[in-house]
């Protein structure tokens, strides 16, 4: 009776060790988060390392299917619908599979974002976008493999890959302009100083109708004249200055570093400075 007791313990002790024994992955897992003008980019990836191998050519082969990782498939997921080299992808999660080719890549997104590696059947009505990409060489090899989003404007940026001495980049784009001006649209009818602030600050930077972003910082300038903020008449000399009213822009950069000056803003007394300066 006390063998088998004895055993009985052994055998838990045992369990209990393997069930606490942790060790690193030798993929780790990876997740990107990234804010593209008004749309949210999710990455999930594993990430394997060289460890001295050959990667592209050999472990990957040239020209064939590749789940651009390890373990179970990379995944990207838009919160919004994406254009691709002019083509459409509907927001939505998506595998990201790839033909890695000597001077240019096949990537693929791929509905099915539920296989572990690659699927068993491959169905071609389920790539929703495909599109090619150069490959760039890096100076130096990247020992683990990489995925960024890169490039950041308000309405694009690059989803990158990097591994050994390459580089892919596949440019996307997002619906960012649209969405602004539904809301500029709908916040219209009765809009506050920062509407029309924000509103004249995104036509300036886009390069959109600059005389409509006069009218726009002129009103949130004029709302907020019994408590001017330097940081709209800092906005408002600029926008003057590129609709061509020289004198207006050097009047409210006056106004702006006279504001920045009283709370002690350096970076705006600076600004202003400089933009008076030039504008003279």
């Amino acid at each position: 009776m006390k063998k088998i007791l004895l055993s009985l313990f052994v055998v838990a002790l045992s369990t209990n060790i393997t069930a606490q024994l942790k060790t690193p992955a030798p993929s780790p897992a990876s997740k990107i988060e990234q804010k593209v003008g008004l749309t949210d980019v999710t990455v999930e990836y594993s990430r394997p390392s060289m460890k001295g191998r050959a990667i592209f050519g050999n472990l990957v082969p040239y020209g064939k299917l590749w789940r651009t990782g390890a373990n179970q498939n990379t995944k990207v997921t838009f919160s919004d619908d994406v254009t691709i080299d002019g083509k459409t992808l509907k927001k939505g999660t998506y595998a990201v599979y790839t033909k890695p080719g000597k001077d240019t890549w096949e990537v693929l997104f791929y509905s099915d974002a539920n296989n572990w590696g690659t699927p068993q059947k491959w169905d071609d009505a389920k790539v929703a976008v495909s599109t090619s990409a150069k490959v760039e060489a890096m100076p130096m090899k990247i020992e683990t493999f990489t995925m960024s989003i890169d490039d950041l404007t308000n309405d694009s940026a690059v989803l990158g890959i990097l591994w050994e001495n390459a580089y892919v980049g596949v440019k996307f784009n997002t619906p960012t302009d649209k969405a602004v001006e539904e809301s500029i649209a709908q916040v219209m009818g009765g809009p506050s100083a920062n509407d029309y602030f924000s509103s004249a600050v995104y036509y300036l930077q886009e390069g959109k109708d600059i005389n409509k972003a006069k009218e726009w910082i002129n009103k949130a300038v004029d709302m907020t004249k019994d408590q001017p903020r330097f940081w709209y008449l800092r906005q408002q000399s600029l926008i003057l200055a590129k609709a061509g009213d020289k004198k207006g822009a050097i009047k409210a950069a006056k106004a702006s570093l006279a504001g920045a000056e009283k709370v002690g803003n350096a970076d705006y007394v600076k600004m202003n400075k400089e933009f008076i300066a030039e504008m003279k």
